[in-house]
């Protein structure tokens, strides 16, 4: 085994052995009584309810629908989030006067204005991908604005002195040094934008597996209600790698 595929397979391993560990542990704890497992299911249980929910939940058009609102909701998200990022950094005066009020919306419990989307977009689709968008957007502009003030200015003095343009100096140096940043905010944009598309799914009971997850517990089948909830956790994990990729084929050298 070479040493880069020794790299790649031992935090895998070890990360795989861990949740291992951890489900083995649950179950024998859920056994003992310590846990209550009418709150908690035992694991074994969850792990038999994959097939049931799969054939009986129409599991892959509601995973296809969550991805695809979540892939919505990150398209605008990398457009107008790093979009509007570059703009405040470009223009101090714009940054001084809203960077703060971007901050503050980042904190904000955006989910609680679903009733103005509603009004608004309708119980759609496209409801529940502005909820997401809303959510996600603060944390992309911030880190944007981070990663491009956070050039080091040798760079920016290196390129002037080749006389680059100022699109070149934008292009050739301050984006691929601000990327790693950037992909930060996109990944915690990803984050609030999934809790808050799967959230809204949920609350006006429409849409894929948040309306799923709404069904179960209503039924009050908790082995489905977790398996629901682990499809959910599959959908951030597809969308993790595929920015990781997206970012070492955007900086090959890394």
């Amino acid at each position: 085994m070479t040493g880069r595929a020794t790299r790649t397979f031992v935090p895998f391993a070890l990360g795989f052995g861990t949740l291992v560990l951890f489900t083995l542990a649950l179950e024998a704890l859920i056994r003992a009584g310590l846990v209550n497992r009418f709150i908690v299911p035992l694991p074994s249980q969850i792990a038999g309810a994959f097939g049931r929910v799969i054939a009986e939940e129409d599991i892959p058009h509601r995973f296809l629908v969550t991805a695809r609102e979540s892939l919505w909701a990150a398209l605008l998200l990398a457009l107008f989030g790093i979009g509007f990022g570059v703009l405040l950094y470009r223009v101090r005066l714009l940054r001084e006067a809203t960077e703060t009020w971007v901050a503050a919306l980042a904190s904000a419990p955006t989910v609680l204005m679903y009733p103005l989307f509603l009004v608004i977009f309708g119980r759609s689709e496209t409801t529940i991908i502005m909820m997401g968008f809303v959510a996600g957007v603060p944390a992309v502009i911030l880190k944007t604005i981070e990663g491009l003030a956070g050039t080091r200015r040798v760079l920016i003095d290196v390129g002037r002195s080749f006389k680059l343009s100022e699109v070149q100096l934008f292009w050739k140096i301050l984006l691929p040094a601000a990327l790693p940043t950037i992909f930060v905010g996109l990944r915690l944009g990803m984050i609030f934008a999934l809790i808050n598309i799967v959230g809204v799914e949920f609350l006006i009971n429409f849409g894929g597996l948040g309306q799923l997850i709404n069904d179960l517990a209503e039924r009050y089948d908790l082995p489905g209600t977790y398996a629901a909830i682990c499809f959910v956790i599959l959908v951030s994990v597809v969308f993790f790698f595929l920015t990781d990729r997206i970012e070492r084929w955007l900086r090959p050298v890394a």
